[in-house]
């Protein structure tokens, strides 16, 4: 689970000065499912903590992973976004900057790794269609590989409650560009289209406590795996 963002930012860029952060916690089952086809040699705990906070001149989101997928279920992967919503007087559209970056581990080694940085800067759009918070943004994503790449971003997100509050529904759609190899020269040219969504189910037990499941979909975002891939996950959730 390398990159998951469950945008509450659509529901509270629409909903005005609100704030608020969770702790997630997800089994995937990714070895049982795909194994050496993705080396995924266990399955593992994945942690979230998602915060944001809106202000006068905007809002602010971030999430942290920890992947416990390292030797003896240590974190072996850490992998951080942070994103900007900034108002533009009346203007519908919002500016929208961001950043994402991490850190792992290779399991049964000593070695470690980046994974490369990227940024992002560009617009969005809040709206609300019924029951549905949802968000879009397009913008310029510049990835530092070991050849930067220049590249493009759209992401949908969504967010919305049933039953008096006890169902929810939430997630987002990535869809961008990237340089086929990420070592440079003398490798791969040429660009390929990732795409990434993670939709999300909870049931709320309580205002604070929920339980539910998250599938990532993706094709092209699994390294050394150019198909499609469905991971589900069993989660629980904590709001503070």
């Amino acid at each position: 689970m390398v990159r998951k963002l469950v945008f509450s930012l659509a529901i509270l860029c629409v909903a005005g000065s609100m704030q608020a952060q969770n702790l997630q916690l997800h089994f995937d089952p990714r070895s049982s499912l795909y194994g050496d086809k993705i080396d995924a040699p266990i399955n593992y705990l994945t942690a979230t903590f998602e915060m944001f906070k809106s202000d006068q001149w905007g809002s602010t989101f971030m999430f942290v992973d920890l992947d416990f997928n390292f030797d003896k279920r240590n974190p072996g992967l850490a992998y951080a976004e942070i994103a900007r919503a900034i108002n533009l007087g009346d203007f519908p559209l919002k500016a929208h900057i961001e950043y994402n970056g991490g850190l792992g581990l290779v399991r049964g080694t000593d070695f470690s790794f980046s994974i490369p940085s990227s940024y992002l800067g560009g617009f969005g759009y809040p709206f609300q269609l019924g029951n549905f918070f949802m968000n879009t943004y397009v913008a310029y994503k510049l990835n530092a590989f070991q050849e930067l790449s220049h590249d493009a971003q759209w992401t949908f997100t969504w967010n919305a409650s049933f039953a008096n509050d006890k169902l929810s529904l939430a997630g987002f759609f990535d869809l961008w560009s990237e340089n086929k190899s990420r070592a440079g020269e003398g490798d791969v040219s040429g660009k390929k289209l990732v795409m990434l969504s993670e939709p999300q189910i909870w049931y709320n037990i309580t205002p604070n406590l929920s339980v539910g499941s998250e599938i990532e979909l993706s094709y092209n975002f699994v390294l050394g795996a150019n198909k499609f891939y469905a991971i589900p996950t069993l989660a629980t959730k904590w709001n503070f």
